[in-house]
């Protein structure tokens, strides 16, 4: 829209100062420090998550839906799993674990460089951890289709359920 460019809608960057922040822009604070193995590239993990929309009214585009106890108190499995490095899922998911023990919970604040794809993976199925309701998934896809109109930063909660080292050959 060339009416609004050189325009700064929408806020490119807040700094959180009771988060962590690492020098590729990524934000996070430790809820709960796990005591299990740090993962490291070519490491499987297993994380249970949850997302918000920063930029829109703090919108959930991925929620365990469980009254009691808040987030990851449910008895679901479904897990989202990927090679660390692999390039399967969102940069900064990929470089918080890295950073986080088996068990560990965190808030992670994700700049729109880290994030999804702007273009090309509206079904999010290259790309990492996807919304498993059509409304979630709406609710992404409305933040990251809008250029420059909406602040494309992203809340996950995270928790690192489970680590598979590497195999050693």
């Amino acid at each position: 829209m060339p009416a609004l460019q050189g325009l700064d809608y929408g806020k490119p960057r807040t700094f959180y100062p009771d988060y962590l922040r690492k020098p590729s822009g990524l934000q996070y604070k430790l809820v709960k420090e796990g005591t299990g193995v740090i993962p490291e590239k070519g490491d499987r993990v297993a994380v249970d998550w949850e997302g918000y929309t920063i930029g829109y009214y703090g919108r959930p585009f991925q929620t365990r839906n469980k009254v009691k106890g808040g987030a990851f108190d449910s008895t679901e499995t479904d897990y989202y799993r990927w090679t660390v490095g692999s390039g399967t899922v969102i940069k900064a998911l990929d470089e918080v674990v890295t950073y986080l023990p088996e068990g560990s919970i965190a808030q992670v604040v994700i700049p729109p460089e880290l994030g999804y794809p702007v273009t090309g993976d509206s079904e999010h199925d290259l790309v990492g951890p996807k919304p498993n309701t059509f409304s979630g998934l709406r609710a992404l896809n409305f933040v990251l289709e809008n250029q420059n109109l909406i602040d494309k930063t992203l809340l996950i909660n995270v928790k690192v359920v489970r680590v598979d080292k590497k195999k050693k050959v």
